[in-house]
């Protein structure tokens, strides 16, 4: 029962695409368990960029079947939108299954959202404003709406008045804004009930069974480890679980089916939004990261700030989420530093930490402690294997290593498919 799970390591935004496409060639399912269009894959095929935003990234390996599980939460409209564009681009997209308990980001959701955030002012989350929280707020509050709910206008009806009840009262008297009508909404989402139809199915059956049949199931995260609802930097985290334990609850698959957890590393480290960030840089160093790294948001458009490696963030990734191995992206970027710091520890008021704190306010209030790697002028996206690196990437990557808790096996040095080294299989 061949089952990987690839998730984030840091806050996201570590190149989990380029790692599931690089495997995604050896699987034969690919399933997005958690999130929704909030996170976005930049994977590069040959001289074609895709921005994926709420695909799995195995849509672009011919013969790889691509799942979204029950954990997604799924608008429709941006779902039909990248479709049509990777359809227009030649990709065949036929294969897509999606799960009828998915649940339904509706028109509501996305206002809900917006006007919400807008309100907080300055003690704002940073949401993407795409009704990602509100949408997992009501399937927690059981008013959801869900793919299969589409097929039965009836129960639409009735749900989509339900969760309006209180909504309306909310935007009309909270926020001064106007009534959402429960009929424009029932008559929106009907309207893509026949265009989805083909794609939904039991998938948690359709996993199971493959699992069974030796199949290989790789399941993918979004966001990253620190966004993670429980385990992440709350409350600036997403409203769903991108740790591993959330690959069987998105997907119903059992945790004794899985073999493999990847944590996908980058060589520094970036978040987008707000929260605490203990190596964030604001100098020419965080800048030069930001402009070589090309360190924006795929869905969002915002530029991610940067900082230097944080190993005492990677142990805490090894530990939650039980990391047989890492992806080490994005080691190019560092190329042309004379020196490069890495966080090996927190100071807060006064001593050492080296584990991650589960205050809030002590993490607040960390300080990274650094240690200082020699870095290296060498370009290396030419290179095929771990020998082919200048000494002093070496030595990065194994302190990286030594540091993280879980073996590096696969790094990457550059943004193309195959500007990949392979150290140790993941299969």
């Amino acid at each position: 029962m061949p089952a990987l799970v690839l998730l984030g390591a840091q806050w996201g935004d570590e190149g989990k695409g380029k790692a599931t496409d690089l495997l995604g060639g050896s699987v034969d399912y690919v399933v997005r368990y958690q999130g929704g269009n909030n996170a976005g894959h930049t994977v590069v095929v040959g001289d074609q960029k895709y921005a994926l935003h709420l695909l799995p990234s195995g849509i672009l390996s011919p013969g790889c079947v691509p799942v979204i599980g029950n954990g997604v939460v799924v608008d429709p409209s941006v779902l039909l939108s990248e479709l049509s564009g990777l359809n227009e681009r030649g990709v065949d997209t036929s294969k897509l299954l999606i799960s009828g308990n998915a649940h339904i980001i509706t028109p509501y959701n996305v206002t809900v959202d917006k006007v919400t955030e807008r309100f907080l002012g300055k003690r704002k989350i940073g949401t993407t404003g795409r009704g990602i929280g509100p949408t997992y707020a009501d399937k927690i509050n059981r008013v959801g709406i869900r793919v299969q709910d589409l097929y039965d206008e009836s129960i639409l009806q009735q749900k989509v008045e339900a969760a309006l009840d209180v909504k309306n009262q909310l935007l009309t008297k909270l926020y001064n804004r106007r009534a959402i009508s429960a009929d424009q909404v029932v008559e929106e989402l009907l309207g893509y009930a026949a265009q989805i139809e083909s794609y939904v199915a039991d998938t948690t059956l359709i996993l199971n069974d493959a699992l069974d049949q030796d199949k290989v199931v790789l399941f993918e995260g979004g966001q990253g480890t620190l966004l993670d609802i429980d385990h992440g930097t709350y409350p600036f985290v997403t409203s769903s679980n991108p740790t591993a334990g959330g690959a069987c609850t998105g997907t119903g698959v059992g945790p004794t089916k899985i073999s493999r957890v990847i944590g996908i590393l980058k060589a520094y480290t970036t978040r987008v939004g707000a929260g605490p960030f203990p190596t964030e840089l604001f100098d020419a160093d965080g800048e030069a990261l930001r402009r070589i790294g090309g360190e924006r948001g795929v869905t969002t458009g915002r530029d991610r700030r940067c900082g230097w490696f944080d190993a005492v963030i990677a142990r805490y990734a090894t530990r939650v989420n039980g990391l047989t191995d890492f992806f080490l992206t994005k080691l190019d970027v560092l190329t042309g530093w004379e020196e490069i710091p890495v966080c090996v520890a927190y100071e807060i008021d006064g001593k050492r930490v080296e584990e991650l704190p589960y205050s809030q306010s002590d993490f607040h209030h960390a300080k990274p402690v650094y240690e200082t790697l020699p870095g290296w002028s060498e370009d290396i996206t030419g290179a095929k294997s771990f020998s082919d690196l200048p000494k002093n990437a070496r030595a990065y990557v194994k302190a990286l290593e030594e540091m993280s808790g879980a073996p590096i096996s696969a790094i990457g040095v550059g943004p193309g498919r195959d500007e990949t080294i392979q150290i140790n299989s993941f299969l």
